[in-house]
């Protein structure tokens, strides 16, 4: 009998003993899911991210790996086409990113841009940070014939104007048109989150890849890309006919058998790319690839890209245009500009994230 209410003494204490490491151990898990909570609370702390209609769903996609809701606005237009913007909520003080890629339709978007500017300087926003993944009006950047404008330097003395205190950009046309600005840009890269892509899904064999630039203007791109992947160079060299045709009639480089990676900043009608792939198809390239930062893709360039020998065309999700295109791989920057932009509010460095290389 004495053994028995030992044995039912020593089961009932360590039961007792299992609960309370149970009970503590689930007090740590919940401390540690608070701390998570509320570290997460203090480096985000005062900071508002805003969506334009330019692309919500990127804008959701950054709050969302930021881990904060979107700011309460009603962003719309008058009947007359006039751009409407309400915060509803208070703003005042706080560290501000207003998501807004001003591609087509382009005129619009910028407008609605600057009136969200304007509505969230007059709401005593602390700092306003213009995030625009895909910035309009980039190919004007110089006077190449008499009597044009230079209205890539407008759209940025537009912003600074309008009360923009930081520019968060990716894959500008021309890095210089970071000089047309005074305001602090960050210029972020498509180049390592495209070539991950390119790595998990098409290419295994990096031995048999050849980097082709469609265009001579796009060398540096073109190298940036065979010096992260160590593969070789070529060049197509092409005439431009008129703003949508492209005669492409020269390559320089070997792609005989190869796979083929054809990259360029954007895409609108699909003309260079598609002109570029059928003189490599000619000159015997097994599989062809193309990889752009910006996919504005029209009627014509999806019916180009249906017909050209390009495989797949890999993009980001800048602009909303090449989401759900058949034969065109978007790749998410949410995360790339979420960092980015948590770097920002927190002072920290985000040169790693700028970096080609990295």
């Amino acid at each position: 009998m004495v053994n028995r209410v030992e044995v039912f003494s020593l089961s009932l204490s360590l039961a007792l003993d299992k609960k309370k490491v149970c009970a503590r151990a689930f007090s740590i898990d919940i401390f540690a899911k608070m701390s998570r909570i509320d570290l997460r609370s203090h480096l985000f702390s005062h900071m508002k991210i805003i969506s334009g209609t330019a692309h919500p769903q990127l804008a959701s996609d950054i709050a969302k790996e930021l881990g904060l809701p979107l700011c309460d606005a009603s962003v719309n237009a008058f009947p007359d086409g006039e751009s409407f913007v309400q915060i509803n909520e208070s703003i005042r003080g706080e560290d501000v990113y207003i998501v807004q890629p001003t591609c087509p339709p382009t005129n619009h978007n910028l407008m609605e841009l600057l009136v969200m500017v304007d509505a969230v300087r007059r709401a005593s926003a602390s700092r306003i940070t213009a995030v625009m993944p895909f910035y309009g009006y980039a190919r004007q950047d110089r006077k190449d014939k008499p009597r044009v404008p230079i209205t890539s330097k407008l759209v940025a003395n537009l912003l600074t104007a309008a009360g923009v205190n930081r520019v968060l950009t990716m894959d500008l046309h021309a890095a210089q048109i970071q000089g047309f600005f005074e305001i602090p840009v960050d210029h972020l890269h498509s180049l390592p989150v495209l070539i991950r892509h390119l790595k998990e899904h098409y290419v295994k064999d990096i031995n048999n890849l050849v980097v082709v630039s469609p265009d001579i203007g796009g060398v540096k791109t073109a190298k940036a890309y065979a010096n992260i992947l160590g593969t070789q160079l070529a060049i197509v060299a092409k005439q431009r006919i008129s703003a949508t045709e492209v005669d492409a009639h020269a390559l320089i480089g070997d792609v005989a058998g190869k796979d083929v990676l054809l990259v360029d900043d954007m895409t609108e009608s699909g003309g260079t790319l598609c002109a570029a792939a059928g003189i490599l198809k000619q000159h015997g390239a097994a599989r062809i690839f193309a990889g752009v930062s910006h996919a504005v893709l029209n009627e014509k360039a999806c019916s180009r890209l249906a017909a050209s020998p390009i495989e797949r065309l890999l993009t980001s999700d800048s602009v909303p245009m090449a989401c759900g295109v058949e034969g065109v791989d978007t790749v998410s920057i949410a995360p790339l500009f979420a960092q980015a932009i948590a770097n920002i509010h927190n002072n920290a460095s985000v040169t790693h994230l700028f970096e080609v290389g990295c």
